[in-house]
């Protein structure tokens, strides 16, 4: 059984305005005029067809993407975002040559911090958590697609920041360890923005304090979908359900 443990978390948990976004993609424009919200301490799920902009967006809000003005992406405290996003890309992006343990220990060796005993207890927790418990000496050539992303979800909730952006974090894992993982970030990330990209409507309307749709060339965004309940909503509840056919067939519409 998978298990959560509390963790310390940042005092100031600030919304995320975009305003007035434009990006291209090449010669193609993505999206522009865009504006869009991430409400202070819950998870804004993202849903859209591949390739309409979800992704780009997702790292323009992490700094990632180089945007056009008059775009602007702004807390509501007034403070610089930068160093209180956590981010986890598509791809796990580990380090081959580190162990699964080093792995998720690199942000603290990136920014110089010493690793203490308590930090190394915190990191194998935090695997044994997602279900490598025992592993966090193997390199990653060793470990299946879904461990590796496994990885870099424990390595995602090492940061502990305030802001998370998270782009298909379950997506290569079985189904019964996706549920699983779903619950425990939703445990353990309660309280933080969350931005959660994702092609799964279910996953974001089991997890989303707001769901919106993405579509478009350029894109715009759709209102906020508000489904009933707190989160992580039952994966049989008939209003999650009846909540996904709908969202289904707008996609097919």
């Amino acid at each position: 059984m998978i298990e959560s443990r509390p963790r310390g978390g940042a005092a100031a948990v600030p919304s995320v305005a975009v305003g007035n976004a434009r990006l291209r993609f090449g010669d193609t424009l993505l999206f522009e005029a865009l504006d869009f919200e991430l409400a202070a301490g819950s998870w804004t799920c993202l849903l859209g067809s591949s390739g309409v902009g979800k992704s780009s967006l997702l790292r323009l809000v992490a700094g990632l993407a180089r945007h056009e003005p008059p775009t602007r992406v702004s807390a509501s405290d007034g403070q610089p975002l930068a160093g209180r996003i956590a981010y986890m890309a598509q791809q796990d992006l580990l380090l081959p040559w580190l162990t699964a343990l080093d792995n998720v220990l690199l942000g603290t060796r990136l920014r110089g911090q010493p690793v203490t005993i308590n930090k190394v207890a915190e990191a194998r927790r935090l695997l044994d958590d997602v279900g490598l418990g025992g592993r966090d000496g193997l390199r990653p050539a060793a470990l299946s697609g879904g461990m590796r992303q496994r990885v870099a979800l424990a390595r995602t909730l090492m940061e502990d920041r305030p802001v998370v952006l998270m782009d298909e974090p379950f997506s290569a894992v079985d189904a019964l360890t996706r549920i699983r993982l779903q619950d425990l970030a939703a445990r353990l990330l309660a309280g933080r923005t969350v931005l959660l990209v994702t092609h799964d409507p279910l996953e974001a309307l089991r997890l989303g304090s707001r769901v919106h749709v993405m579509s478009g060339f350029p894109a715009t965004i759709g209102p906020a979908l508000i489904p009933p309940g707190p989160p992580p909503r039952p994966v049989g509840d008939p209003a999650v359900l009846e909540l996904q056919a709908a969202l289904l067939q707008s996609f097919t519409a």
